[in-house]
């Protein structure tokens, strides 16, 4: 592999690039899902290519190519520097790299148990098993169950001498159970909306995740919903469950973080962003609580955007977003790094796959925990009045991530320290930064999870990209709550 990236590299150099980088991707993937009983997916493919970036003239140029061949790499290395040059008539300013030294390296995803080791039969077993116990329920009237796994293996090389081999795999598993009745549909999802938990491991993840356990006691909260009241509105005390909470920092922090969305680079999938250049280390984002980062590195955890090196060659790193309420940091690149005063790129330009070109991606957008000892129990037992909220249900956010409005699958009303009645068709709505000052507890580290969103999409052509998102149970004082569900 190395061999057919000095072929890219050597053209690039030969036809005048002034930087050139290779990217070669071994990716397989495995997905299977169940429905009612039966086989709703199964797909097992693989995929080999390679991509090549290059700078010519000052500006960028990409081609990529599942042809390895020499011919054919060569090929693509010539049609990458045509593009930068025809790209190159039309620059308003020179492409600029912030420096970054050149590293050989090897890193691999901790992984206990190769997916791809597990046979089919042995994953639907288990879907099987669990779609069973969630239609023995009465009143589910729909129950859908998924197992994937992915495994991407790729080598990085540039004209600047760095040569990286990174394997990395995933594995994410959920279910869902359905109760339609009258007009009405309710849904509880295990262990979070959205395909559940998907994190950088093996099919160990799959054991962790208790998921035949906890089938009987999703199916029956999905029926018991619609006896439940619907929630109220007004302006309450919330306390968010941590994967409702994650989706939160993932569209009201991590989306209008992303550099190249700030300075209008990147608007085509999901708009650009409030927060201007003009916000960096001077707005009150938060409370004094809330403390952010932007963490790639292994010892954050098993994140979905957890990596040795991003897709230009830089280490991962730990930014600081959020510190202790004020804004400090921006997800940035190579390119973008000098923009907003940095001397090295924050590591988060990331790709799909071999035929996609790199953009800034989220890595793991975390709130970090509180510092004091502090269960989910004893965040309800202090708080006199309000409503907890578990589990996404829908979400809508304004193209420039300050007006939002979620909902979710499930809520109970606190009242006087205790946990009461279960509530249905629970929502919440808000200004970014108003709502994050208002957060006032975080659980601690004991209840903090990092939790997987596996299909985060953005650009255009549009990239499905996998982000990673630590929190746990938090509260938030004086939330508008309700409307999104009138009538139900």
């Amino acid at each position: 592999m190395k061999q057919i990236a000095h072929w890219a590299l050597n053209m690039a150099n030969q036809r005048g690039a002034s930087y050139a980088d290779a990217r070669i991707v071994d990716a397989r993937s495995r997905a299977l899902a169940t429905k009612n009983g039966k086989l709703g997916q199964a797909s097992d493919s693989e995929s080999l290519g390679l991509g090549i970036r290059v700078i010519a003239d000052g500006a960028w140029g990409f081609s990529a190519s599942d042809d390895l061949s020499r011919d054919a790499v060569e090929e693509t290395a010539a049609r990458a520097l045509e593009i930068a040059k025809a790209s190159a008539r039309l620059k308003q300013d020179a492409v600029r790299l912030a420096p970054e030294k050149p590293v050989t390296a090897e890193w691999t995803t901790p992984c206990q148990i190769d997916p791809f080791g597990i046979s089919i039969e042995q994953n639907l077993e288990l879907l099987f098993a669990i779609d069973k116990e969630l239609c023995a329920v009465a009143g589910v009237t729909l129950a859908e169950t998924n197992l994937n796994f992915h495994r991407e293996e790729q080598w990085f090389l540039s004209t600047e001498g760095t040569d990286i081999h990174q394997t990395k795999y995933s594995t994410g598993a959920g279910y869902a159970a359905y109760a339609f009745a009258g007009s009405d549909i309710q849904k509880r999802s295990y262990p979070s909306s959205y395909g559940g938990q998907w994190q950088n491991k093996g099919y160990e993840l799959v054991h962790e995740l208790k998921l035949l356990e906890n089938a009987s006691r999703i199916a029956e909260e999905a029926v018991a919903l619609h006896k439940a009241d619907k929630c109220p509105e007004g302006r309450f005390t919330v306390i968010l469950e941590g994967s409702q909470l994650g989706l939160q920092i993932h569209e009201s922090i991590g989306h209008p973080i992303e550099l190249d969305r700030v300075l209008g680079m990147e608007a085509n999938f999901a708009g650009t962003s409030f927060l201007t250049l003009d916000k960096l280390r001077t707005l009150r984002y938060g409370s004094d609580l809330v403390n952010v980062v932007a963490d790639a590195r292994q010892e954050h955890g098993p994140g979905l955007g957890t990596f040795g090196f991003d897709d230009e060659g830089v280490p991962a790193q730990c930014t600081p977003i959020v510190t202790n309420g004020l804004f400090t940091g921006y997800l940035s690149s190579r390119e973008t790094a000098h923009m907003v005063g940095a001397n090295r790129s924050g590591g988060t330009l990331r790709a799909e796959n071999w035929n996609r070109l790199p953009i800034i991606r989220m890595t793991n957008v975390s709130l970090l925990p509180g510092e004091k000892p502090l269960t989910l129990e004893q965040l309800i037992s202090d708080t006199d009045k309000g409503v907890y909220m578990e589990t996404n249900r829908s979400w809508s956010i304004d193209d420039k991530r300050y007006n939002f409005q979620f909902g979710t699958e499930i809520g109970w009303e606190i009242k006087n320290g205790k946990r009461t009645r279960m509530m249905k068709n629970c929502s919440y709505s808000g200004i970014t930064t108003e709502f994050w000052n208002s957060l006032d507890a975080i659980c601690s580290r004991d209840e903090w999870v990092l939790w997987g969103t596996p299909n985060c999409g953005k650009g255009q052509p549009q990239q499905v990209m996998g982000t990673g998102h630590g929190a746990a149970p938090s509260r938030f004082r004086n939330i508008k709550v309700g409307s999104a569900y009138k009538g139900n």
